[in-house]
């Protein structure tokens, strides 16, 4: 009788944890290592110095920082506090002017049309309710202005090590996995029809100084990988750590035992229809 308030509930809870997920471990130790997805979704957008910017999901400012260097007007957004300090002690550093603001993607505090340009990197694909966040990326951003994303594609190394992750913490059932953002077919169909979807596949590539060190700033600092470890008992961190080890085996390029990892993602530019 009343079949969307289980729904409602249930992604109210999810988000709630991955909140939590987020804040936990220290994002920004990974985080920086990702700077030029940033600067390159910026090129990619085809920035310009006159563009109001909004970076959703900002974590520790990539893309917020990639804007800025270009000259726009940029606010950056996060549900996570800490996250936001990261990405303002960052700005300091550089002298860029930024406006900070904590804030849901899925419940956006801005007017609608606000924005020439709508960002996020590996940000709001971890969302709850898929399309309600694609819904407030579109209702910002103003007709004929861009938004421009980066999201972990199924078939690459970190859409992998979320599913090895999820084999010992499931997820709610019925949620969807965030890797579904990076898939084009799926973009469509949660946007919907008022805008243009054009899609890039490219590669990450993850250089630590072996398995072992990449293993533990993960357990240690990224917060999928730091919840998991946290929440399976002695015997299941050792299987999750092994299976993780075999993954990084699969994909690793370096032969000198060093860790050289290309993680595909894709690079999506949509154009809100005018």
């Amino acid at each position: 009788m009343n079949i969307q308030t289980p729904a409602t509930a249930d992604l109210t809870a999810v988000k709630a944890k991955q909140q939590a997920t987020w804040a936990s471990g220290d994002y920004a130790v990974v985080g920086t290592t990702l700077q030029i997805v940033g600067e390159n979704l910026c090129e990619a957008v085809d920035l310009r110095s006159n563009q109001r910017v909004l970076d959703v999901a900002a974590g520790n400012g990539n893309a917020t920082l990639a804007a800025a260097r270009r000259f726009a007007d940029v606010v950056s957004t996060d549900y996570v506090g800490t996250l936001l300090e990261r990405g303002r002690e960052r700005a300091r550093a550089e002298r860029l002017p930024v406006e900070f603001r904590e804030a849901d993607a899925e419940n956006l505090p801005f007017t609608d049309a606000s924005f020439d340009v709508v960002l996020s990197t590996f940000g709001v694909m971890f969302t709850a309710n898929h399309p309600r966040a694609a819904s407030e990326l579109v209702r910002v951003c103003r007709p004929g202005g861009k938004i421009g994303l980066a999201n972990w594609t199924p078939e690459g190394f970190i859409g992998n090590l979320l599913k090895t992750v999820v084999k010992f913490v499931p997820p709610p059932p019925g949620v969807k996995s965030p890797v579904m953002w990076g898939k084009k077919e799926y973009l469509e169909e949660i946007f919907g029809r008022g805008v243009d979807v054009a899609t890039t596949s490219r590669h990450f590539t993850f250089r630590y100084k072996s398995p072992a060190h990449f293993l533990d700033i993960f357990r240690t600092y990224y917060g999928p990988t730091h919840k998991a470890f946290g929440a399976i008992d002695a015997a299941a961190q050792e299987k999750l750590q092994a299976d993780l080890y075999a993954l990084m085996d699969s994909f690793n390029v370096a032969k000198d035992g060093s860790l050289v990892i290309p993680s595909e993602y894709l690079e999506i530019v949509i154009t809100r229809k005018a």
